[in-house]
């Protein structure tokens, strides 16, 4: 669930750093475990700012100010089966051939057998346990085939072609070839998002950008808003012009059309568009479906108020309260202070930080029937922390309502939620969950409900494999084995307090 952006700027007198900063800000809730920004200046020369920690930390004045160039990539990194050493935040760079940085969302599924190509056919090191790393390289050896002077579009549409062969997954990347182009490339079913667009300058020229959601695009001033389809790569030259325009290119066909729909349930922001498809509009029908649910297993009668867990989930809550015809109250006080408590890396973490990051008012809880709407269950850790919170307040009744199904096994395609087993619906009926929460009734979201909340006229299929098992893709032999023996090496490793600073191009500057 990283979030990634690329900006080319027309002048290239301009410096993109600052913006590039400030674009990061508007993607922060995709990833908030590290942030990375690189830039191509005069020369073709790289620099780089990237490290553990927010944006707004990483990002300080003294680091941004020597970064220059007219070009650049960003990335918020959420670490999926790697760990969370400095080496591994992004943008990654490789110098051979012609200086590569790649900033990726997403997850591959075949790592086993790309890591064991690297070293037995093209003899490229992979130092971390990042498939991002990975993919860069399977990327860069491609491109080295040609074994040219200088690179030309139709060698990197060619590159790509390599990659989307060899790599098995989902995954959006933002990529920059030193002095050359900016570039960008979505995998064949459109799990990931990604987007383009332009902004028109005075004198007439145009700046570009990609990023993973809508709402940066808007909130930078760029038009001519598009997404990238499955299979689609772009080109944008350093030096853009009326002459010299981004190339767009179909560069393997579509497989399917199947946007990964925990974006529109959890991940992205609710201003964003992403594949047309309005994630504001999708939370308010996931809110009437719900209503509908709730009404096939508790007496309306018997509910006297409906009660959000922010922030995701308001926009679901307030209408599902308006479908029931009950009263909405904004009963738990969120100190913004406080991370996702999925990411905490231990149990005993999550548990003390959902009392961190929540606080319930009594006056709304005390002798009441609650429904408390959250947008989906996981480990259930902070649910039933919240059902105790509620009752503890004086609550009398505590229904719990899911805008999703129930997550019965593990997202593969970039979000680390845990293994199956550590799921709280994992092998349980609905009845047993609520049992294990402490509630007197859980309601889930039905798939068919959700996939009607999200679909459009383009797209009626979506990525579902965490509800359902079946992903899109598949799943290579031994893939969900190996992410159970890589989180068990970095438990491990943190364990045995491992140093976080490996061998990395990465400079984070003194302040």
């Amino acid at each position: 669930m990283c979030g990634i952006l690329g900006i080319v700027l027309a002048n290239q007198k301009d410096t993109v750093a600052p913006e590039l900063c400030d674009a990061c800000i508007y993607l922060q809730h995709r990833g908030q475990d590290a942030a990375g920004i690189a830039t191509c200046g005069e020369r073709g020369r790289i620099f780089q700012c990237k490290g553990n920690g927010l944006a707004r930390d990483v990002f300080t004045e003294n680091r941004v100010a020597g970064l220059a160039g007219s070009m650049g990539i960003g990335h918020l990194r959420y670490p999926t089966a790697g760990s969370s050493a400095n080496s591994e935040a992004q943008p990654f760079y490789v110098n051979s051939p012609y200086g590569v940085n790649m900033a990726h969302n997403g997850n591959l599924v075949n790592t086993v057998s790309l890591k064991r190509y690297m070293d037995e056919d093209v003899h490229r090191h992979i130092n971390t346990d990042s498939d991002s790393e990975l993919l860069l390289n399977i990327f860069a050896a491609e491109l080295e085939k040609h074994n040219k002077y200088r690179v030309n579009n139709e060698d990197v549409f060619h590159a790509l072609e390599g990659v989307y062969r060899l790599c098995r997954g989902g995954y959006a990347c933002v990529g920059m070839l030193a002095g050359f182009a900016l570039f960008g490339f979505r995998d064949p079913n459109g799990i990931r998002p990604l987007l383009y667009g332009e902004r028109l300058n005075e004198d007439g020229s145009l700046d570009y950008m990609l990023a993973s959601e809508s709402v940066v695009l808007d909130a930078h001033g760029f038009n001519n808003i598009r997404d990238l389809n499955p299979g689609e790569a772009v080109i944008i030259p350093k030096n853009c012009n009326a002459e010299n325009k981004p190339e767009f290119r179909q560069v393997v066909a579509m497989n399917s059309y199947r946007p990964d729909v925990f974006e529109y349930v959890y991940f992205a922001r609710p201003d964003s568009i992403l594949d047309g498809i309005s994630v504001y509009e999708t939370r308010l029908n996931m809110g009437v479906k719900l209503a509908e649910s709730v009404k096939k297993i508790v007496d309306p009668a018997d509910i006297d108020v409906v009660i959000a867990v922010p922030d995701t989930a308001r926009t679901c809550a307030l209408q599902c309260a308006h479908a029931l015809g009950k009263p909405y109250r904004e009963a738990f006080v969120k100190n913004r202070y406080v991370g996702r408590t999925f990411i905490m890396p231990n149990q005993k973490e999550r548990v003390s930080s959902v009392r961190r990051k929540l606080n319930p008012m009594k006056t709304e809880f005390q002798g009441r029937n609650v429904l408390i709407v959250d947008d989906s269950i996981v480990r259930g850790t902070t649910s039933m922390e919240i059902v105790n919170m509620a009752k503890d307040a004086g609550a009398k009744k505590v229904y719990f309502a899911s805008a999703a199904p129930p997550i019965r096994y593990n997202h593969i395609y970039g979000i680390d939620l845990t293994d199956n087993k550590n799921l709280i619906a994992y092998n349980k009926s609905e009845d047993e969950v609520a049992s294990a929460l402490g509630c007197e009734k859980v309601i889930f979201q039905t798939l068919d409900d959700l996939i009607d909340c999200c679909k459009s006229q383009k797209i009626d299929k979506f990525e579902v494999g965490v509800f359902t098992g079946n992903y899109v893709t598949g799943v290579e032999d031994g893939y969900l084995q190996e992410l159970e023996r890589v989180r068990a090496l970095n438990k491990a490793q943190q364990t045995a307090r491992k140093s976080e600073v490996d061998v990395g191009l990465y400079n984070l500057c003194d302040d």
